[in-house]
């Protein structure tokens, strides 16, 4: 009923940049927070940035400064800009919703399929 589709992962060099794209389509009525998570092989899933619907971000200590959150309401789009990527980045990105739907009325996480980010030389 509520799809999460990423894109603009891919190789990159140490030092370099990225963007990532998560759109949300479906039966919504509203979307509350959106963010991002990563998963490296072998390590849990992490928490890289959040925002709320009003705007407020958090981030992992590991990316403040280089990576900056944010969204368009109007397009249900949350996007990841990554500056000055480390080798220690590269992981599968997901994208997170916080969405309340048309049929329910009730708020739901949902889940991207994730999108590869590498940065390696």
């Amino acid at each position: 009923q509520v799809q999460l589709v990423e894109s603009g992962g891919g190789l990159v060099q140490p030092g370099g940049s990225l963007r990532l794209s998560c759109a949300a389509s479906g039966m919504i009525f509203s979307i509350n927070a959106m963010g991002w998570y990563r998963q490296a092989p072998g390590r849990q899933r992490e928490l890289v940035a959040a925002i709320t619907s009003s705007g407020s971000t958090n981030y992992a200590d590991s990316v403040k400064g280089r990576f900056t959150i944010s969204r368009d309401n109007a397009k249900n789009t949350v996007y990841l800009q990554m500056n000055s990527l480390k080798p220690e980045d590269t992981a599968v990105y997901y994208c997170n919703a916080d969405v309340r739907t048309i049929a329910t009325m009730r708020i739901s996480a949902f889940w991207g399929q994730g999108t590869q980010v590498t940065v390696s030389s």
